[in-house]
């Protein structure tokens, strides 16, 4: 018998509609920042019940435009989780601003936890990111209330969540704060590829997005096209943050499918918490209930030993299972070294704990029937081996 074949921790299939979408655009003639993303932001405003949507070259161009609106820069803090892409910190150093790193709420909920943010405030800080881990919401009601007492912006890094809204809420994340930040990152619930997109109410934060985007110009090259600007001004430092065209085009393709992606992910997820119910040595974060308001980005587990993670995963991977650790903790990193004043329990259990399986539309039962019997096989593996050293 030849060797069983790999479950990989994402898969991504593309529809006949999505190619055709990509190729019609190709064969127009026209690639840069045009009509078709002009298309999406208006499909994804309405998807979301924004004002605006304005799309961008990337999730990380979505969080430093979102802190710039917020009027971040020099000697100014932004409170961020960290247990999140590094992304989320990174953008405040953009701005010349320093990120003040929080803890989270614990195993059981990997989000920012408002208390430790409360303790952090000071003088200087200017926002709040709020990260939704995993496609699951983040405290938006608490965050938001210590916002608006200290006179704050939250921003929320909703890279996970394109549909998903607090448990007994109808409105989406990513319109709870002064701006929403998304990923279209190929492993993303929706992805292109590279890509990103800030959805905002307030107007002028999405007069000030659309400018930078491209330069701080005042005209673009599709207006040029159109005759409808023989030049254009700079009025500002601007950046190259433009979305192209075939993206936006296999991204409105895909958004016929996300709801029913979705509602597939959510399926799975539940399915997998009814296989690792019980399982020694697990345990499973977040409740039933939140999974029917997630986008379900990853499937999270977490390992009661952190010395057992690491042996766990090269077993899995022996048994043709990948996984992955989503994150590491971001004050742990070299260039993130003083960012935060003493330990940071939780998260620190976390990023040596959390154990991301296999997750994705595609993902078949029994595909999924594997990935727990090779996750219980390694962890007797691994506990038989620690018996004997």
């Amino acid at each position: 018998m030849g060797e069983e074949r790999l479950i990989p921790l994402f898969d991504v299939k593309l529809g006949d509609r999505e190619i055709a979408a990509v190729e019609e655009t190709l064969r127009s003639g026209w690639l840069t920042m045009g009509p078709r993303t002009q298309e999406f932001e208006k499909v994804f405003a309405e998807h979301l019940g924004a004002r605006h949507a304005i799309a961008l070259s990337s999730c990380t161009a979505a969080l430093h435009l979102a802190y710039l609106a917020a009027g971040v820069g020099p000697g100014d803090e932004v409170i961020v989780p960290a247990i999140t892409f590094v992304a989320s910190a990174s953008a405040v150093r953009y701005c010349g601003a320093t990120p003040v790193i929080a803890d989270v709420v614990g195993q059981h909920d990997l989000g920012l936890d408002p208390e430790d943010v409360r303790a952090r405030i000071t003088p200087r800080t200017k926002a709040v990111c709020a990260v939704h881990y995993g496609g699951y919401a983040a405290d938006v009601d608490a965050l938001g209330r210590i916002c608006e007492e200290h006179g704050l912006a939250l921003i929320e890094d909703a890279a996970h969540t394109p549909s998903a809204t607090p448990v007994g809420r109808e409105r989406k994340l990513g319109t709870f704060g002064l701006a929403g930040c998304f990923s279209f990152f190929s492993n993303k619930v929706l992805s292109c590829g590279e890509g990103g997109l800030l959805s905002t109410d307030d107007d002028a934060v999405a007069e000030q997005v659309r400018s930078l985007r491209s330069h701080a110009m005042t005209s673009g090259t599709w207006d040029r096209h159109r005759g409808h600007s023989a030049g254009y001004d700079v009025l500002g430092l601007g950046f190259n943050y433009r979305m192209d065209e075939p993206r936006a085009a296999l991204l409105t393709a895909r958004m016929q499918g996300l709801e029913a992606d979705i509602a597939r992910r959510r399926e799975l997820v539940h399915r997998y918490r009814g296989l690792l119910a019980g399982m020694p040595g697990v345990t499973v974060p977040y409740r039933d209930e939140e999974v029917d308001t997630s986008s379900c980005y990853v499937m999270p587990i977490m390992v009661d030993d952190a010395e057992v993670r690491e042996p766990l995963r090269a077993k899995m991977l022996e048994g043709r299972v990948q996984t992955s650790v989503l994150y590491p903790a971001i004050h742990e990193f070299s260039a993130y070294e003083g960012t935060t004043e003493g330990s940071l329990p939780r998260a620190e259990l976390a990023a040596r704990t959390e154990l991301t399986l296999p997750l994705f539309p595609t993902l078949t039962e029994s595909d999924q029937d594997r990935v727990v019997s090779v996750l219980r096989e390694s962890l007797a593996a691994v506990g038989r081996e620690r018996s004997l050293a």
